[in-house]
């Protein structure tokens, strides 16, 4: 049984979802209702929920941590598909 906790708040047009540190998932709440791309955004937030749990994926309000390596996000357009730890989770959501 997964009991994710899945909050709907307001968040910048261009964001859908975000996995947060603590095991939750936000999702913007001005999404489309259409329930499919609402799943693959769950979907794919759990895959960065995954990658904390492992140890892989970490984060401050400044960086991104990948692997033990440092990304600032001032210097990444966020969601990306070529970052690596997106890579992962747009395959798999």
């Amino acid at each position: 049984m997964d009991n994710t906790p899945i909050y709907q708040v307001d968040m910048d047009d261009n964001v859908l979802g975000m996995a947060q540190n603590n095991g939750s998932i936000l999702v913007n709440k001005n999404m489309s209702q259409d329930q499919l791309e609402k799943s693959k955004t769950v979907s794919h937030e759990k895959v960065h929920l995954d990658q904390m749990k492992r140890g892989d994926l970490d984060y401050t309000d400044t960086d991104v941590f990948w692997k033990g390596k440092k990304y600032p996000r001032s210097k990444m357009d966020e969601g990306a598909k070529s970052l690596p730890w997106e890579q992962e989770a747009y395959k798999k959501q």
